[in-house]
């Protein structure tokens, strides 16, 4: 691996634009406050080009166009813009969405920044404080071996209980499922927001760049650098995603607090701890495994899930030691597979999704933290009728067991 201090890194901020209009003002001026003033701002604005002959997409063509115009005004910001939202620059329909914008923005600094750079992917409806782009680089300085940080993330509430109530209900989602993979010591423990990625130059080149996933491209990006090397999941400095209803990815945050206002939760479901128990049972098993046929709780899921009982047999015979070879099952056996692992499996369990909290924070959280919580947080809490203070309660104690792990992790 390429060996850097970081000292004279710049930043490259790595933004997408789709119908922003009215969080830009607050992003820009985020970025007016940063201590650190190395950095650099790309903007790629987009949207498909047939939306400009759709009357149900116009206003956010238009949207982008007055994005267009702010963005230029920014005499004191190194702007570059990547314009894919005007006439004739549109998406093809093939090739659209957050995740080619995403690309399209890294590809471009890769190109152009030196290999100790730093590209820094954010939301324009994201805040941070004034030290953000500088707890980045002191960060990267201190732990060398870090190809990648997945900051730690906060969302905002707002002055709508509903949308308040959405928002916790999704991110006590993440939090519950980050904690028990830090619980059972799982490798592929980070949440993925792109939002909160920290990534150097001559990282994102050695991995080939990010894939343009039409919804999702921020967790498979972590998950490539996850595979190469030591994700960091500390930062002392948090970013603040606002509490959003969106449409525009298939899935993540809009879209899950648009089907959860409905009452529909089946895809983010609060998962049996003890789903996650047999994942840590798989992973124990792969060192035996390399040696002799076992049994272990994934095995008839994998063989259906990659069409192959032996699916392991080409990771052993190209493995020297024990090591490669559990090394080369965790990559295979990845996060993906552990999600639908979870989904397929959750469906043999009724229990409500409140009861499982209840019995996971008294069982693995059973502290002075978890006393003081249980004052408010009573048997019969729930999501859709406990106040809305209850909930931010119960979603700042798992951010507390969370800096736990991260910081001692």
């Amino acid at each position: 691996m390429i060996k850097t201090d970081y000292q004279h890194s710049k930043i490259y901020v790595a933004l997408p634009a789709m119908d922003e209009f009215l969080y830009l003002p607050q992003f820009i001026e985020c970025i007016k406050a940063q201590t650190f003033r190395n950095f650099e701002l790309i903007v790629c604005v987009n949207q498909p080009e047939s939306w400009w002959f759709d009357q149900d997409h116009l206003t956010v063509c238009e949207n982008n166009q007055k994005s267009i115009q702010l963005l230029q005004k920014q005499h004191n910001i190194k702007t570059i813009i990547i314009d894919k939202s005007s006439k004739r620059n549109g998406w093809d329909e093939k090739k659209s969405g957050v995740g080619w914008a995403r690309k399209i923005i890294m590809d471009h600094i890769a190109a152009i920044a030196n290999d100790n750079d730093i590209i820094l992917s954010l939301d324009a409806d994201t805040t941070f404080q004034s030290g953000y782009f500088q707890s980045i680089i002191d960060n990267f300085k201190a732990h060398q071996k870090d190809v990648a940080i997945a900051v730690p993330y906060y969302h905002s509430l707002t002055e709508n209980e509903n949308q308040n109530r959405h928002i916790l209900r999704y991110e006590i989602y993440m939090r519950y499922y980050a904690l028990n993979l830090w619980r059972i010591n799982n490798p592929y423990n980070f949440s993925a927001l792109g939002s909160a990625i920290a990534v150097p130059v001559w990282v994102y080149k050695r991995v080939g760049g990010l894939s343009p996933h039409r919804s999702g491209e921020d967790f498979y990006f972590l998950l490539k650098l996850k595979k190469f090397g030591q994700l960091g999941l500390w930062n002392r400095e948090k970013v603040y995603p606002a509490a959003r209803y969106s449409a525009r990815v298939l899935f993540g945050t809009g879209p899950a607090m648009i089907k959860g206002a409905t009452g529909d939760w089946s895809s983010y479901p609060i998962y049996d701890f003890k789903l996650f128990n047999e994942v840590a049972n798989t992973y124990t098993s792969f060192i035996k495994l390399f040696n002799e046929d076992i049994n272990f709780p994934m095995k008839d899921f994998l063989a259906e899930l990659f069409k192959d009982a032996n699916w392991f047999e080409p990771l052993r015979k190209n493995s020297a030691s024990v090591d490669q070879f559990v090394k080369a099952c965790s990559h295979k056996v990845d996060a993906l597979r552990i999600l639908q692992y979870l989904k397929f499996n959750q469906k043999e369990y009724s229990i409500r999704g409140e009861e499982i909290l209840n019995k996971y924070i008294s069982e693995f959280h059973n502290s002075e933290d978890w006393l003081v919580l249980s004052t408010t947080l009573t048997a019969n809490w729930s999501f859709e009728h406990s106040p809305v203070s209850v909930l931010d309660e119960l979603r700042n104690f798992l951010v507390k067991m969370e800096e736990k792990y991260q910081t001692n992790g």
